[in-house]
């Protein structure tokens, strides 16, 4: 009931809105609007109220909340449920132990702090408390284990648009799912982790990390100029839950054309937000080295690379560097 009389008031905007039109309308007493509406304010919402109009929503949270979020995700068939929490070690960890106890498809497990949240390639993501959006979401895809990076890709470009609509920045996507500012500098990080059994995907998790509101001296040393939050790439401050149902929106939409239509819409949508197409690349895997120019992504999801020597490899998984 929370969530539809916020309904009510997101739909209104700027409007005041009676306490007997949103009772007709939910179809509730007036008494009981009024105390939900008590409960919003215990939560950190704060109205406006004017004799004769009515309510306004003048304000939300700064903190993350499950309503918030729901609420901004709308009913989008990916998202379940939302719990949110206060400080975890990785949500990435607590979505995989949920999985194991057989939670459903769609669940979303946000935190304001991780202590040892988690990156690519064995790293840590810094995550400090109230200054970005540290989430995990739980699907359960039919998907072959042999596809399975190919969600990586998906979600990747779901960010990547989310954050453009919503905060015109420009930002585009290194190879494999890195999204980054202009200037190179990183923004926010995926992390897609898959279980499977007998060939097929059991679960996988799709991890964002997304630094909002993180100012220079948030950043360690080893980190300065080379990460970038929102805040600093556009000096505006954002609505983090409104941010991270646009993501789920976005990912909603691409999790289902991918099934309808297979990998190559997302393809062509990836290409078209890429950071790495016609650029020269460096690609180290053990001792071998790569060196050319990324000319496309192919039908798998690899970077298909032509070669110093004239050749094309097709780089499967690891890092790049641009040149």
């Amino acid at each position: 009931m929370k969530d539809a009389i916020l309904a009510c008031f997101i739909e209104a905007g700027d409007r005041f809105v009676s306490g007997e039109e949103i009772s007709r309308k939910l179809n509730v007493s007036r008494t009981a609007v009024w105390k939900h509406i008590q409960e919003l304010k215990k939560r950190g919402y704060r109205f406006e109220s004017s004799p004769h109009k009515g309510y306004r929503l003048a304000g939300r949270p700064d903190g993350l909340s499950a309503e918030a979020v729901k609420l901004a995700a709308g009913p989008v068939s990916i998202l379940h449920d939302v719990i949110v929490m206060d400080e975890v070690d990785s949500t990435q960890t607590v979505v995989h132990r949920l999985a194991a106890e057989g939670a459903p498809h769609g669940t979303l497990v946000a935190a304001e702090a991780q202590t040892a949240g988690k990156g690519r390639m064995g790293r840590t993501w810094l995550s400090p408390a109230g200054k970005g959006i540290w989430m995990s979401l739980l699907i359960r895809p039919p998907l072959p284990v042999s596809l399975a990076p190919q969600m990586t890709l998906v979600a990747a470009v779901a960010l990547c648009r989310a954050l453009r609509r919503e905060t015109g920045a420009d930002i585009g996507i290194k190879w494999p799912n890195d999204l980054l500012s202009a200037d190179g500098r990183k923004l926010c990080g995926i992390l897609v982790e898959s279980v499977g059994e007998d060939e097929r995907v059991r679960h996988m998790v799709v991890g964002v990390g997304i630094d909002c509101h993180l100012e220079e001296e948030d950043y360690p040393p080893e980190l300065a100029g080379k990460a970038t939050s929102l805040y600093l790439l556009t000096g505006r401050r954002f609505d983090r839950a409104a941010l991270a149902g646009a993501f789920l929106k976005e990912f909603d939409a691409l999790y289902r054309l991918y099934f309808a239509e297979g990998f190559d819409p997302i393809r062509t949508l990836w290409e078209s937000l890429s950071v790495t197409i016609g650029r020269r690349i460096c690609h180290r895997a053990g001792d071998r080295l790569t060196e050319g120019v990324a000319e496309r992504m192919d039908e798998r999801g690899g970077l298909v690379v032509r070669t110093d020597s004239g050749g094309h490899v097709t780089l499967l998984a690891g890092e790049i560097a641009c040149m």
